[in-house]
């Protein structure tokens, strides 16, 4: 009995420091409030350079445009998932597959480079989706979003 309690004693130790530290992972912080937004990149090719989420307020004319993040994430394409502290409410998602690390999504004239996606998994066979395509609700009791990486090559 003493021996389980011990293992038991030992894995709560070993769980409660990967708590702590997913928990100071996220960009801003819990309370007041605030909603965990989990976002994931699935579909990724390879696992090389970065991947960028950009997280919009439930603004049309701040979506996709230049100064009109709410916050960004970049992270491992080896582990392409980022969460964030926000105000539960309406957003919008838009993540790059930043493969050669740059800071840039690198297109050619007519196509992009690299690989690209929108929250739910909005639709852009032709163009850029539009901003009510990718807006979601992030509820009080927080969220997790996942997004297929969509490749033009």
């Amino acid at each position: 009995m003493t021996y389980l309690i011990s293992i038991g004693l030992a894995a709560a130790a070993l769980v409660a420091p990967l708590q702590a530290s997913a928990a100071e992972a996220c960009e801003g912080a819990p309370g007041n409030g605030a909603a965990k937004l989990v976002l994931e990149a699935t579909t990724m090719h390879n696992a090389v350079g970065e991947v960028a989420f950009t997280v919009y307020p439930d603004d049309k004319s701040r979506f996709l445009s230049k100064g009109g993040k709410l916050v960004r994430a970049r992270v491992s394409a080896g582990a392409p998932r980022a969460c964030f502290w926000l105000k539960p409410g309406y957003y919008a998602v838009a993540q790059y597959h930043d493969e050669n690390s740059d800071h840039s999504f690198n297109r050619t004239l007519f196509m992009p480079k690299e690989g690209f996606g929108f929250s739910n998994d909005a639709p852009t066979s032709v163009g850029l989706p539009s901003f009510e395509a990718v807006r979601f609700v992030l509820p009080a009791g927080g969220s997790t979003v996942r997004m297929k990486m969509r490749y033009r090559r």
